[in-house]
């Protein structure tokens, strides 16, 4: 039986249909991800299921006693409280049932009868269901988790990261068996992401979220719902086989509406030479005719975020810093930092929020000054900041006015420029929605109105901090176009594992106290190589083990080694050449979504197969 059965659900805002008549269920264990455009009603869908809205028609139920907890995309959580009145007054099951338990106990000593005695063993038994006994215990082990420490500070004085790692632990702590979430990666670092993967991996809970983190989405999830046109679409699988599959009914799908297209012309023909005098079958024939239509027109042109803007050329001297430093108070945020950036620098920038990483983009550009130290820029540096809490805008402000302030044309790399307009058409900016107010906007729409802001005054140094939060999976796609093709210095903060092992050619690490560790090659090289040294280390031999014929330390490779040395070189370049000639094809017009899928998840693993290759390759080598 399942979990959760939806039949013909449809809901509608104003003229605009979400989605009509969807069904669809959750068994248990089902571990499943909807993936759709903004503004297409994934939210809503969740939201509804996790009745925060109603339907316009249709019917969902959850098995009887099952337990359903909800993480919303941004936790409305009462900003005057602190975090201790939250707990105590968070309408959860398990604290229901705590007070519950409370209160029949203390009828049970002030008035005792059979009904008291009969109350309280009910009591009890719920209790022992939700494993409430140690919901203090439990509490406490999960703030500790999520690095809530102090529980007597206010949520007005939470940052968006500390709200998300609350309300996360409160949903956790009930452990439901639905989860419904929506985008749980967003405002948290790396090492809590990958613990949330761990734990969703391994429960047994059923699983119903909205997410754009792709490693994510695959290693967790066994099933895929889509969600296009209005139309729900399932697969059987993970991120991996969804992107297959959907390639598959994609093209299905434009033969039908091409082979469509040819019928409805020749259709067209019939109908203007058609008498007056309408039979039953013409009449058939007619009211077929519209269906036919309705298939042809289902060939969709997207708007693409495809073109590259023309930079000034970087001269020798870009970006140096030495000794740099920087504390607030007791605390160091940078300690003796030095680093000379080259041409083509692509560095990605991890590590736990708070250990300095805005601190420091607001340093190299400008924004604030360091205690100590250097900062020397080239002349030629021109540089763009994507920041994460993005700009105060106009809100009453059309789209294209606050566009047409900075550049009414845009220079492009090819020579040609283009008008503020078509410019947001490249960044999906439809002509009508181009003359919505800004605050109108959702915040993906905002996300990407402010990275083209950054882009249209043609930088050659681009900083990107969080730059994926709130853009579906098809943006994201992208906006990795265009950074693939981008030719000056770049530099990533984000939490998005797969989007560093994409764009990233090594990564700083934060790991706080001002120290900043420089890693050479991919976020997935670092986490294999991280995970190495956490291994424990073999005990050392016994004396008599070692006067007794332990092995000698290695001095030489064998002749098995020395095969697999000489083979690694050829194979690596082989590798890299593959790795260039995917990456020059990813930067061809006209490259349809699916195509650009598969390559970018290619060129993703060739990353990592040429790190572990060049790991190898050097371990071997320090014999020859």
């Amino acid at each position: 039986m399942n979990y959760l059965s939806a039949e013909n659900i449809s809901k509608s805002f104003g003229d605009q249909t979400l989605f009509e008549g969807i069904t669809f269920g959750l068994a248990r264990g089902d571990k499943t991800a909807i993936i759709a455009r903004n503004g297409t009603g994934k939210t809503t869908l969740l939201r509804i299921l996790a009745g925060q809205e109603s339907t316009d028609t249709g019917e969902y139920t959850f098995r009887n006693g099952i337990r359903v907890a909800f993480l919303e995309q941004a936790p409305d959580l009462d900003a005057s409280l602190t975090i201790d009145e939250l707990i105590l007054t968070a309408n959860t099951p398990i604290l229901t049932v705590i007070q519950h338990y409370e209160e029949v106990l203390r009828r049970n000593t002030e008035q005792h009868s059979a009904e008291t005695e009969k109350l309280l063993e009910e009591a009890n038994s719920e209790m022992d269901h939700l494993h409430a006994w140690d919901y203090e215990r439990r509490l406490k082990q999960l703030l500790d988790l999520f690095r809530i420490t102090d529980t007597s500070q206010r949520i007005s004085s939470l940052s968006g990261g500390e709200k998300k790692r609350l309300a996360l632990a409160l949903v956790l702590l009930d452990e439901p068996e639905v989860l419904i979430l929506d985008e749980p990666t967003n405002h948290l670092d790396i090492d809590m992401i990958e613990w949330l993967e761990q734990y969703l991996s391994q429960t047994n809970l059923t699983l119903l979220m909205v997410t754009h983190d792709r490693y994510f989405l695959d290693r967790i999830c066994n099933r895929i719902i889509e969600l296009s046109m209005g139309k729900l679409f399932q697969y059987q699988g993970n991120y991996e086989y969804f992107l297959e599959k959907r390639a598959e009914r994609e093209e299905n799908r434009q033969v039908e509406a091409h082979r469509a297209g040819q019928l409805m012309k020749q259709e067209l023909e019939w109908l203007r030479r058609m008498p007056k005098a309408r039979t039953g079958k013409s009449k058939s024939r007619i009211d077929a005719f519209q269906g036919i239509k309705e298939k042809a027109n289902q060939v969709k042109v997207e708007a693409e975020l495809r073109l590259q803007v023309k930079s000034p050329r970087l001269g020798g001297k870009i970006l140096e810093l030495e000794g740099v430093g920087k504390k607030y108070g007791s605390v160091s945020i940078l300690n003796d930092f030095s680093y000379k950036f080259a041409k083509g620098d692509r560095l990605g920038m991890i590590g736990r929020n708070g250990t300095g990483k805005t601190t420091f983009l607001n340093i190299i550009t400008g924004l604030e000054k360091s205690d100590t130290g250097e900062i020397d820029k080239g002349a030629t540096v021109s540089m763009g900041y994507y920041q994460q809490m993005g700009p105060q805008w106009k809100e009453e402000q059309r789209v294209i006015d606050a566009v047409k302030e900075i550049a009414e044309v845009v220079a492009l790399e090819d020579g040609r420029t283009i008008s503020a307009s078509q410019f947001l058409e490249h960044f999906m900016f439809s002509p009508e929605s181009q003359y919505k107010m800004i605050s109108k906007l959702s915040g993906g729409e905002l996300r990407r109105l402010h990275l083209l802001t950054v882009l249209i005054k043609n930088p050659n140094f681009l900083i990107l901090d969080e730059p994926t939060n709130d853009l579906d999976l098809f943006a994201l796609n992208k906006l990795e176009d265009f950074l693939l093709s981008f030719k000056g210095c770049l530099i990533i903060v984000s939490h998005d594992r797969y989007f560093l092992d994409k764009l990233t050619e090594h990564i700083f690490v934060f790991e706080g106290e001002g120290k900043i560790k420089d890693h050479y090659g991919s976020y997935s090289a670092y986490r294999r190589q991280k995970e190495l040294v956490k291994k424990p280390e073999k005990k050392s031999p016994k004396p008599q083990q070692a006067l007794s014929g332990a092995k000698a330390e290695k001095t030489k490779l064998t002749f098995k080694e020395k095969q697999e040395y000489d083979k690694l070189e050829p194979e690596i370049e082989a590798l890299e050449d593959e790795k260039s000639d995917l990456e020059a094809e990813l930067n061809t017009p006209n490259l349809d979504y699916e195509s650009l899928n598969q390559k970018s998840i290619r060129v993703a693993q060739l990353i990592e197969l040429i790190d572990e290759k060049m790991q190898r390759w050097l371990e071997l080598g320090q014999y020859i």
